[in-house]
């Protein structure tokens, strides 16, 4: 009786293992990283036309996750060329000297419905703060969805100095939203 209990959680184990499936390769053309904020009490938008990500997912095993985004501050597409030239400058995100946003994820904790909170840092101009970003995973196929948002303030990351400093203007709060798409291994 004892042997055929231990063959049976053997063989389950094995039948678990072979079945459990991992995520790996982020696909840039298939996902999106946008942002949005307030400008004179105007709600405004943008998107990152380029970034790109390593992780390692498996919904069997999301504490053991790990994930790393970084996204190309120069590929900003505020809607208008004037406002990209604009956001490049040392007074916003200095892209000569940053050209790179990142994101390093720490932890990852599952909260039941395939929703979970990502611990990790993120860096802007140098400057990184530690960020819990909630998020959601949609297994489709072969690919699995990542969507989640996360609210940052500007001023922590000094992206709008001089003049553009006070939040009177353009608020201090940016929404950014993301769904990558990554393929299973």
């Amino acid at each position: 009786m004892q042997r055929t209990a231990i063959a049976l959680l053997s063989a389950f184990s094995l039948a678990t293992a072979a079945h459990a499936v991992e995520y790996t390769q982020v696909q840039p053309d298939k996902s999106q990283i946008t942002f949005a904020y307030q400008q004179m009490g105007v709600a405004m938008q943008g998107a990152f036309k380029k970034f790109s990500g390593q992780l390692r997912f498996d919904p069997a095993a999301p504490a053991a996750a790990k994930s790393t985004i970084e996204v190309e501050l120069a590929s900003v597409d505020t809607g208008s060329s004037e406002g990209d030239t604009e956001v490049a400058t040392k007074t916003w995100f200095d892209t000569k000297a940053f050209p790179r946003a990142r994101f390093e994820s720490g932890s990852v904790k599952a909260l039941g419905g395939n929703k979970y909170e990502v611990a990790g840092k993120l860096t802007i101009k140098g400057k990184t703060v530690d960020v819990v970003v909630p998020a959601t995973f949609a297994a489709q196929g072969k690919t699995g969805v990542f969507e989640g948002r996360l609210t940052i303030r500007r001023g922590d990351f000094s992206i709008g100095d001089g003049a553009w400093k006070a939040f009177d203007i353009v608020a201090n709060d940016v929404v950014i939203q993301f769904r990558l798409t990554a393929a299973a291994q």
